[in-house]
């Protein structure tokens, strides 16, 4: 049995985290490569700091290409070597004529959901405009949802399934900047780093749509440090890199922009 007590300590959500643990016992007990649900960004740093210290299994994320946001873990003994192959996901075309009627993710996902699926089941959701969009899923619902999901807002689809290779990634753009800030405060490092007011940032931290390391942060004074990942919703992300003091005690950070 794992050490499930010393395991869960600082872990915030422990429900969770008590799942995956039932699921690593299980890995151990019958040999077998059992793998989570979907996890977001938070889930899964959490389930990796959770077992970073255990030496009795190995964990794999894989959610279908290299920049995905949600992920399955594939979990295992450590003798039991693994790969992207034993991590269980599907990919679906839900492509219809959006040219008149544009759905955003939050459509394409209400979708999903409203054909009784739990979000913990879907993965990424690539919106590709006016074609529509495609989602990572898992196998074991294609048929269900082929079936059922029909209609994303007021226009006729087709789900089908496709093959993971098929996935329209987009790669991420790297824009590399430097500021020089009085602090390192979110609002301040943020502002400059996405290129907008810091009254607009304080609104956007104010309303929830800002996350540090995948954590939602509401408060603009949040300080950063060296290796801080600040994403906001429909904007992309920012990464903290080197920090200088300048000799007259001012910050000097370099950043990198993911958009």
């Amino acid at each position: 049995m794992l050490p499930r007590e010393d395991l869960l300590k600082g872990i915030e959500d422990k429900e969770m985290a008590a799942h995956v643990i039932d699921q690593a016992e299980q890995a151990i007990k019958t040999w077998d490569v059992v793998c989570t649900d979907f996890l977001s960004p938070p889930e899964l740093a959490q389930v990796q700091q959770m077992f970073q210290r255990l030496t009795d299994v190995t964990l794999l994320p894989w959610g279908g290409y290299p920049q995905a946001e949600r992920q399955r873990v594939a979990i295992a003994r450590s003798e039991i070597p693994l790969d992207h192959s034993q991590v269980a996901i599907a990919a679906l075309d839900l492509s219809g004529n959006f040219l008149f009627d544009l759905a955003s993710h939050r459509d394409f996902l209400g979708a999903l959901l409203g054909t009784g699926l739990v979000r913990e089941k879907v993965g990424d959701i690539i919106v590709l405009g006016e074609r529509g969009a495609q989602a990572i899923v898992v196998p074991e619902l294609v048929d269900f949802l082929e079936m059922s999901l029909k209609q994303v807002r007021s226009v006729p689809v087709k789900t089908q399934r496709i093959d993971l290779s098929e996935l329209k990634i987009r790669e991420p753009k790297k824009k590399e900047l430097t500021t020089v800030e009085a602090s390192m405060r979110l609002d301040a490092i943020a502002s400059a780093g996405f290129g907008m007011s810091r009254s607009k940032m304080v609104d956007l931290i104010n309303s929830g749509d800002v996350r540090v390391n995948w954590k939602d942060i509401t408060q603009a004074s949040h300080p950063l440090k060296p290796g801080d990942l600040v994403a906001i919703r429909g904007k992309g992300r920012l990464e903290v890199g080197e920090v200088m003091v300048t000799k007259k005690d001012r910050y000097r950070v370099q950043l990198t922009r993911f958009v």
